[in-house]
């Protein structure tokens, strides 16, 4: 490899991991683009580096939320538990597709993300939407405590949420962040800085199963490429979450929407 496609590969990886630690989600649904278009690879190839990748920096983040008290390190195990089963299911259909088939489903994830993205920006003030969210919550997280009041009805909700991030994981190689964050802000009252931490320790966990499935089916890992892209993301990981206590989440949201829009529209060009 080139100096000059080493420092792509570096800069995208970094990139990569300053997204995840500023939203807790949207590293592999960067990372997989970038390395298709970066390095001229199928999805095939770019899913199990860029999972590698996001999972690594995942774990960094989530050790980081686990000292600020802000991973709620129970309902995590439970989704990483609830999904793993599902990743390799998703490994398993991601190498029965075809790449335009693939390329279409992520084109379409994507532009749903992008929508709830500016949906949920022009949605009410915050303390407005944090109120809402504390009466209605299905699953609520015990304020004295801090940690959830386990029932029948939370464990499923939030293994359900697992089971989601855990397919989407698997087939198409993004850590689910971008399911998890947003569903346990709906469904519970934990603050986005909690969702995010918590986020992270999942993908970290069910990230693994996904990296471990694709190896097993046959998918090549090229082991030195993927750990310089790993360790440009935990690089991107440790900043976004310094950043994160200073930038506006609103802000953050619209970047994150428009490059998400620009890489939906080449991947659906490119597909048909």
């Amino acid at each position: 490899m080139s100096l000059f496609a080493l420092f792509v590969l570096l800069s995208i990886g970094l990139m990569v991991g300053l997204i995840m630690g500023l939203t807790g989600a949207g590293g592999g649904m960067l990372a997989v683009p970038a390395l298709v278009y970066s390095q001229g690879w199928t999805m095939q190839q770019a899913t199990p580096v860029a999972l590698l990748a996001v999972s690594i920096g995942a774990m960094i983040g989530a050790i980081d939320g686990l000292r600020r008290g802000q991973v709620r390190y129970k309902a995590a195990t439970l989704m990483a538990v609830a999904g793993a089963p599902i990743t390799a299911l998703g490994v398993l259909l991601a190498q029965q597709m075809s790449q335009r088939g693939l390329m279409l489903a992520f084109s379409l994830v994507l532009m749903l993300v992008v929508t709830r993205l500016i949906l949920q920006v022009r949605a009410d003030a915050r303390a407005a939407l944090s109120a809402a969210v504390k009466n209605e919550a299905l699953a609520m997280v015990n304020q004295q405590t801090g940690r959830f009041d386990w029932s029948w009805s939370t464990a499923a909700i939030i293994g359900l949420i697992g089971a989601c991030a855990g397919f989407a994981t698997g087939l198409l190689g993004v850590g689910g962040g971008f399911i998890i964050v947003p569903l346990l802000r709906h469904f519970t009252n934990l603050t986005i800085q909690s969702a995010a931490a918590t986020s992270l320790m999942v993908i970290a966990l069910v990230g693994a199963v996904g990296v471990g499935s694709a190896v097993l089916h046959g998918v090549e890992l090229p082991i030195v490429l993927s750990l310089w892209f790993a360790a440009a993301s935990i690089a991107g990981v440790l900043a976004g979450r310094r950043l994160a206590n200073f930038l506006d989440p609103k802000t953050v949201q619209l970047i994150f929407a428009t490059m998400l829009s620009g890489v939906a529209m080449s991947f659906l060009l490119k597909a048909v």
